[in-house]
């Protein structure tokens, strides 16, 4: 088994998608650890809607391909068109940040992805909720790579978000 890392966001009904993705994933692979949710401003998108953002662990013993088939089929699931624009509103956007300690390309897929070290958006959820995890490339802990990254242009605060009836997140 292996710990799997996704980022997950949303700027279309975004509780409606998160939800439905955080009840998928539980379902599937059943315990989760939850990062606090972020509305972050659209980073390279034309329409100005917020995303909400957030991270969630769990353990799996599936290959890359496997998780990475999966969450495509989440997001069309959950409305995402197969081809749309990149840098267009999206109800649900799933991506694998680290599948255990894997680095390279497994099934057609980088590991880890890109966007840990270039996103505040993703590096601040990881960081809040696995502070003391190793990127599987640097070797710094994710709380390390949080307190010297540049936030140049990339505007995001905790919100207040419940699912399954608790409260999962709380507003700074």
């Amino acid at each position: 088994m292996a710990r799997v890392t996704v980022s997950i966001g949303s700027n279309i009904e975004r509780d409606r998608h998160v939800c439905a993705c955080l009840d998928a994933l539980a379902n599937t692979f059943g315990n989760l650890a939850i990062s606090r949710v972020f509305e972050s401003e659209p980073v390279g998108f034309e329409d100005g809607r917020n995303f909400y953002n957030l991270v969630a662990a769990f353990e799996s013993d599936w290959s890359v391909g496997e998780l990475q088939a999966w969450c495509k089929r989440l997001e069309f699931a959950n409305g995402r068109c197969k081809n749309s624009p990149k840098f267009s509103p999206r109800t649900l956007d799933i991506d694998l940040l680290t599948v255990g300690e894997r680095t390279g390309e497994h099934d057609g897929i980088a590991l880890p992805r890109d966007e840990i070290t270039h996103h505040a958006f993703v590096l601040r959820p990881l960081a809040e909720l696995l502070p003391a995890a190793r990127h599987p490339a640097s070797g710094e802990t994710y709380a390390a790579l949080w307190a010297t990254f540049e936030l140049v242009g990339q505007r995001l605060w905790a919100v207040d978000f419940t699912w399954a009836g608790q409260r999962i997140s709380q507003a700074d």
